[in-house]
């Protein structure tokens, strides 16, 4: 149902840019500005051109990321999506662990639990706006952990459970939040998010012990589609190209981003700007008599996907929001709660933060 509103807001109070959405997110003008005189557009991916920005995306992500010696990051068509069952195929023996605590966790254990040649993996679950502990197993041959749920707002630390290869979806919390690349074995991500760029590629930063497991399950027997051959796209990977052809506004965007972060200070510059946006909105919804933040572990909140409960109609505000410019505030649709859900970014501008909370008050005064 489409919700309309009336409410005008001053045009004193509007942000600057009022793209606040959880992804696809805002992307830089300077970027798009830029990729208008790119000559590399519309040429051949297999080309030294295209082949350098690949290489400075791979050399600058294991630079951003503090990868240890022995990591390298591949990269291939089809976003976290399309990982899911590459790490279906190519990354879990026999039995996987998952935590499943919103809509993108709990789709990656229904991928694996309807692949055939796997047993059925081992699901913890916990409500919405909270995340689960992983457990040890002996039975278990690969760890799935989420950073950020995108869906909820719930953020995780990232620690080793076991032994065994530990798989981290970090869609929504690459380049924003920092953590110990040493505790992970695959961290695979989309580009959408805060690397500001377009969907449809995915990135992995990968340890020497999943390389390994990835060539042992692709010597082995099993059928393998080479489109989710995660073999194949690590051989591509390590010759700074893509086994099918790429989005080549997705690299360049992708490559821009990478090095503008590394020349502002890196993760730590990046975690401290999103943990002081997010800050901002959940103790100005503390301070509200109408607001109140949806996860209420402060230890669990996400510091790039602020979810805000309200007593006023949400889809109000958000509509109201929308028809001043202000967009993608919406609660995550399946989440089914009367919320808004804000994403700030590295690219998102602190006093666009400030401006957005003077909106949203404005608009719930007049309602």
């Amino acid at each position: 149902m489409i919700v309309e509103s009336k409410i005008s807001i001053p045009a004193g109070l509007l942000p600057k840019d009022g793209r606040f959405g959880s992804g696809p997110t805002k992307v830089r003008t300077e970027w798009l500005d830029a990729l208008a005189s790119w000559p590399a557009v519309g040429t051949s991916h297999r080309q030294q051109p295209i082949k350098d920005v690949v290489h400075r995306i791979r050399a600058g992500l294991v630079e951003l990321l503090t990868a240890p010696d022995g990591y390298e990051v591949a990269l291939g068509n089809g976003g976290a999506t399309a990982f899911w069952d590459m790490a279906a195929f190519g990354l879990i023996e026999r039995r996987s662990q998952h935590l499943s605590f919103g809509a993108f966790s709990s789709r990656f254990a229904s991928v694996v639990a309807s692949t055939p040649h796997l047993e059925a993996p081992d699901v913890i679950e916990s409500v919405p706006g909270t995340h689960p502990m992983p457990r040890a197993s002996e039975d278990i041959d690969a760890y799935a952990l989420t950073h950020n749920e995108t869906s909820t707002g719930v953020a995780m630390e990232l620690n080793r459970p076991a032994p065994g290869i530990v798989v981290v979806d970090g869609t929504s919390a690459a380049g924003a939040l920092r953590f110990d690349a040493a505790a992970v074995d695959v961290y695979y991500f989309s580009t959408q998010k805060a690397f500001g760029a377009d969907g449809g590629l995915w990135v992995a930063l990968l340890s020497p012990a999943a390389v390994e497991r990835i060539e042992q399950i692709a010597a082995s027997d099993r059928h393998i589609p080479a489109f989710l051959s995660l073999s194949d796209a690590v051989v591509n990977s390590r010759r700074d190209q893509t086994l099918n052809t790429p989005s080549l506004v997705t690299l360049f965007l992708l490559e821009r981003q990478i090095e503008w972060i590394l020349s502002n200070g890196g993760m730590e510059w990046a975690g401290r700007h999103c943990r002081g946006m997010s800050s901002m909105l959940y103790e100005w919804a503390e301070q509200r008599d109408y607001a109140s933040p949806f996860v209420v572990n402060p230890a669990m909140r996400s510091p790039v996907t602020v979810t805000i409960d309200l007593t006023v109609d949400a889809a109000e505000v958000s509509a109201a929001l929308r028809e001043n410019g202000i967009v993608d505030t919406e609660s995550y649709r399946k989440l089914g709660r009367n919320q808004l859900r804000i994403g700030v970014w590295p690219s998102t501008d602190r006093e666009d933060v400030q401006r957005l909370i003077a909106c949203v008050d404005y608009v719930v005064e007049r309602l």
